[in-house]
Parts: C-alpha cells; sequence; structure tokens
C-alpha cells in the first residue's frame, strides 16, 4: 500500500529549494521524487537558451485509458525581493501559517495534489503538466508540455490547474475563463534641440500627450455575463533624459490592455496602430500578447471542482474570469480547464504564505474532484 503524504511537509520541501523564474533541477528532482512511489512515468525536458531559459518541464502520468485528468501548475516562483521577516526559502510555521516563497503561488496547491493522489480510486490517466516558466515570457514551459502532449497523443479530458483563486476563504471562488492581455510600446520620434528655439527642434510629448487622450478616450466594450468590460490601462510615460532646457529628441510609452471575449489581441493592436499613426507621423507601436480571453463552457469539469468543493467546504463557489492570467491561456487548446487553488491575498508578496489547515482541505478537495472523475 502506497504510504500516505503530508502536503505541509511537502509544500515546505518544495519552498526549500529556491526557484525563481526560469526554475530547473533541483526543485524538479523533489517533485520526481515524490511521484515516483506513486507509479508515475516521470518525463522531464529542457526547453530554450538564455536569456529566457533554459526552462524545465516535467510531465508525470500514470494510468491508461479514459478519463484522462491533468493537473497543471508551475515550481517557478517570482524574485523574493527585500524585507522579508526572515529567509524565503526557508519555509517556517508560525501559528498555523506557512511562510516562504511558493507557499501561496503555487507548491503548496501542487504538494495537496501529489498528497491527494494515494487515496484515490478507480481507473483512468491521471498527469500533472508542471512547468518551470509560468512567471517568466512563458515562452518554453507550457507550451512545450502541450507540444509533448500532441506528439504523445495522451490529451486530457480535462485538466484543473492550481492556481491560487479563492479571495477571502478556501473555495469561494474558481476560475472558469480568463481575460486576454497585450501589452504594447509606443516610441514617437523628435528632434532635440534648445526651448528656446523651438522652431528648430520637433518636440515629441505633445503627439504623444494627442496619442495618449485618443486612446484613453475609447470605449471598447460593456463586458458580458462572462466577463467585466475590456480596459486599457497607461503604465508608463518617458523621455529622453535631458536637462530642463533641451527639448527631448524622443518619447514613449507603455499601456496594457485586459480584454474579454468580445475582443482579439491582433484586432487590438492594430486598433492602437491606427490611432498612432493617425495622431504621430514616423511612431512605432511594438506588441506582446500574452493570451488571448478564453471561457470554459458548463460542463463536467465545472460539476466535478464544485460539488467537491459543496462536500469538503459547505459552501458553493463563485464562477470568475477577473484576476490576472494563467497557462490556461494556453491548455485551452486542449480541452476544458478551470483554476481552483487557496485563497491568494499573498501571492507575489513580502512573506507570502498559506494556512496550514487552507493546505490540508485543499487537498482533500483535490481527492474528491480525481476520485468524482474515475467513478
Amino acid at each position: 500500500m502506497t504510504q500516505p503524504i503530508d502536503p505541509v511537509e511537502l509544500a515546505k520541501a518544495l519552498i526549500a529549494v529556491p526557484s525563481v523564474t526560469p526554475a530547473t533541477a533541483k526543485v524538479f528532482d523533489v517533485l520526481a521524487e515524490a511521484l515516483g512511489p506513486l507509479g508515475f512515468e516521470v518525463h522531464r525536458f529542457l526547453r530554450g537558451e538564455a536569456p529566457g531559459g533554459p526552462v524545465e518541464n516535467l510531465i508525470a502520468i500514470r494510468g491508461e485509458g479514459a478519463p484522462h485528468f491533468g493537473f497543471a501548475g508551475h515550481l517557478d516562483v517570482v524574485p523574493p525581493g527585500e524585507g522579508w521577516s526572515g529567509d524565503p526559502f526557508v519555509p517556517t510555521i508560525e501559528n498555523g501559517v506557512l511562510t516562504g516563497r511558493g507557499a501561496n503561488d503555487m507548491k503548496s496547491a501542487i504538494a495537496a495534489f501529489v498528497a491527494a493522489i494515494p487515496a484515490v480510486q478507480g481507473t483512468g490517466t491521471l498527469s500533472l503538466l508542471i512547468t518551470g516558466d509560468e512567471e517568466g515570457p512563458g515562452e518554453h514551459g507550457t507550451v512545450a508540455i502541450i507540444d509533448w502532449l500532441e506528439a504523445d497523443g495522451r490529451i486530457p479530458d480535462f485538466i484543473l490547474i492550481g492556481e491560487p483563486t479563492s479571495e477571502t476563504q478556501l473555495g469561494d471562488t474558481i476560475k472558469i475563463g480568463r481575460r486576454g492581455s497585450v501589452n504594447m510600446w509606443i516610441d514617437v520620434p523628435g528632434t532635440q534641440g534648445h526651448v528656446a528655439y523651438p522652431h528648430k527642434a520637433a518636440n515629441p510629448i505633445p503627439a504623444l500627450g494627442r496619442i495618449i487622450a485618443a486612446l484613453t478616450a475609447i470605449h471598447l466594450d460593456d463586458g458580458n455575463d462572462a466577463f467585466p468590460p475590456s480596459n486599457l490601462e497607461f503604465t508608463d510615460v518617458a523621455t529622453e533624459p535631458g536637462a530642463p532646457n533641451v527639448i527631448p529628441g524622443g518619447a514613449s510609452a507603455r499601456l496594457n490592455i485586459r480584454y474579454n471575449n468580445l475582443q482579439r489581441g491582433p484586432d487590438l493592436v492594430t486598433m492602437v496602430e491606427e490611432v498612432v499613426t493617425r495622431e504621430a507621423a514616423g511612431a512605432t507601436v511594438h506588441a506582446l500578447i500574452s493570451g488571448e480571453a478564453f471561457l470554459t463552457p458548463p460542463g463536467l469539469l465545472y460539476d466535478l471542482v464544485v460539488s467537491a468543493i459543496r462536500e469538503e467546504m459547505g459552501i458553493e463557489p463563485a464562477l470568475s474570469t477577473g484576476g490576472g492570467t494563467s497557462d490556461g491561456r494556453f491548455l485551452i487548446k486542449l480541452c476544458p480547464v478551470v483554476d481552483f487553488g487557496l485563497p491568494n491575498a499573498t501571492m507575489h508578496k513580502l512573506d507570502e504564505c498559506a494556512a496550514v489547515e487552507d493546505i490540508r482541505a485543499l487537498s482533500r478537495i483535490y481527492g474528491r474532484v480525481i476520485s468524482k472523475a474515475f467513478s
């Protein structure tokens, strides 16, 4: 009989290995060692080169046939930053709270899922799809995992992602979709000169101001039943450094659009390009689409997760598409996807933490979900 796994102890072991994105090696060793006794085929591979890589990915598969239940997550974490009460990579438990970088986002969820596996009954295929490139550019992580699954021919029927989605209480929110996101950089050329001789220069700032005003005035949409309205926000404005009496030779701005499924990234890029061209001759736009908006329609995966939360926690979760994006933006290509995990109040913050009992309860919920899928 397989020995039980303590999700808190496994979470501590994962946190204790620094794995700032992109993650490789030792943190994957810890996970692989936990999965080996559970009967999984563990496949590990590196993808990409510096500066965005190399990135390690892990695919673990057990069983065969339908249904194929997949769990997706990431072992990379954001840099801890300065100001922690202790070492961010030395996990501590005090007053029932586990603290350490990754405790919330999302090493504890991976540990909770692994710990749920020994008690699972039934037949089917179970897989873990774990990347080291979710907090980074995302170029060599889940995208590479999808390539591997398609080449291998073992595509999940549904995927649960362990991102921290709960708000004030474990189980109060699951994510059934995510907004799309596109970043754009606008550069407006000018001609440097002395402020006392403006006719000998070309100030790029007024043109950039017109661009900002025009784009800010655009009403994208009113949202719909599943998504809030799309939103355009400027996140940076800058000019070339110079003295107070110098007209700058260039000006730039950066913006982000979080958009719902009424919009498409390429169309939004075209819209911005048209405004920029109209307001400033010679200005350029560089865009990076992080992911399109997606929505998992109601179905079996909804029912599995909602009923497991209801039974374990006695609450009815809200079905949300708010917040940031996740690797579901890639995985939706394969099958229905739902995100569900711990309360997210401390994700990416100093002294990131998770309640020990929440980790244990999350493991029990995950166990219920898998068992229901295989029953």
